[in-house]
């Protein structure tokens, strides 16, 4: 399959969308999922085009997986977390949604469940766990 450069995480990246930004460096993007499972769940993306794992560079994967560690631990850091869960979804059969690699990084504690997928968060509270992140960079 193809690249559909329409994608939502395309339009952010192209500042077509806005979007709560953690952090951002010359490959990858890590921002505020507006439909958080839990505090400070955020996403770390690829500024280049890849639908998923199945065809994203070894290049585009190294680039993630370190922003992906430096906001895992900066998240923890900032969330007293007892732990984080990563997720990543592959084609439709897998459960991805949007179509551009993406990595969800969500700060856990213990005996906290996930809230339930697809509920609009408060933007505000969603705007200062960005923050909290960021700070803790």
């Amino acid at each position: 399959m193809s690249y559909d450069d329409q994608n939502i995480f395309a339009k952010i990246l192209r500042g077509e969308i806005p979007n709560v930004t953690v952090y951002e460096d010359d490959e990858t993007l890590c921002f505020m999922d507006i439909m958080p499972r839990a505090d400070g769940h955020c996403l770390v993306i690829p500024k280049t085009p890849c639908r998923n794992i199945l065809d994203a560079s070894p290049d585009q994967l190294n680039a993630c997986m370190k922003t992906v560690n430096r906001v895992a631990n900066a998240a923890m850091k900032a969330f007293g977390a007892d732990g984080i869960t990563l997720q990543q979804f592959n084609e439709a059969a897998g459960g991805q949604e949007v179509f551009h690699l993406h990595f969800h990084i969500l700060p856990r504690h213990e005996g906290v469940a996930t809230r339930p997928p697809g509920k609009m968060g408060d933007m505000d509270a969603i705007k200062a766990h960005a923050e909290a992140i960021a700070a803790a960079l």
